[in-house]
């Protein structure tokens, strides 16, 4: 019989895992990884309106894709493109990066199917005599550890052509040069801490439906036990 439990540390556990599968997701998919230098503006992007000269724009660079300015000579603005910058695998920037995008892509798969499994565990508490929390804590954390190998391979490619087109000839391996980094690199890094604090939340969800109480509700015949 499916008893369905919840607690107020199964409910964190998977309002948490959720997030953070979303927030790597969107960060990888991102373009803002890396902020480049100013590029000049051309006699086709004066304000015509003002007469004088508007900021130098910022591309970005992602792992697998960029941001650029493309001008509208006949409507005098300006409008951002974005889009991925390699077709295949192979045409990313750098081999440190191919490695980043596999370590980030194994990470975020384990992260989006814990994601999909936590909205049941409410229903179902073990598979095969194993609690289910604690699988998806220990893969959780296995998913960190992809994640931070990603993260710690990708300045290693800051020296590839790609990067010192953006960031100038004085970006190498873990300097930046020119650059500074994106939102997207923060943001990573955000839900890498938070994939290991799902795998602790984990070990304190299982605690909370295994609880005596828990117990007791059982026994009572409870089908709906809310331990909020």
């Amino acid at each position: 019989m499916c008893h369905v439990i919840l607690t107020c540390w199964s409910m964190l556990w998977t309002i948490l895992s959720i997030v953070v599968a979303f927030t790597e997701l969107i960060a990888f998919m991102s373009a803002d990884w890396l902020i480049g230098k100013a590029k000049p503006l051309s006699s086709e992007d004066m304000d015509n309106r003002t007469g004088g000269t508007q900021e130098p724009y910022h591309p970005t660079l992602g792992i697998y894709g960029h941001c650029t300015r493309i001008s509208h000579v006949q409507l005098s603005r300006r409008d951002t493109l974005c889009g991925p910058y390699a077709e295949n695998f192979n045409q990313i920037a750098s081999g440190f990066w191919q490695a980043t995008a596999v370590f980030l892509a194994l990470g975020i798969m384990i992260l989006c199917t814990m994601a999909f499994v936590s909205v049941f565990t409410m229903c179902v508490q073990s598979i095969m005599k194993k609690s289910i929390f604690n699988v998806c804590g220990l893969l959780q954390g296995i998913a960190g550890l992809f994640l931070i190998l990603g993260l710690i391979l990708y300045p290693a490619g800051w020296g590839c052509q790609k990067v010192t087109s953006y960031c100038g000839p004085y970006a190498s391996a873990y300097k930046l040069g020119d650059c500074s980094l994106g939102w997207a690199f923060y943001t990573a890094i955000g839900g890498t801490i938070l994939t290991f604090i799902c795998a602790v939340f984990s070990a304190q969800a299982e605690i909370a439906t295994s609880s005596d109480q828990v117990e007791e509700e059982i026994e009572e015949g409870k089908n709906l036990i809310c331990l909020l």
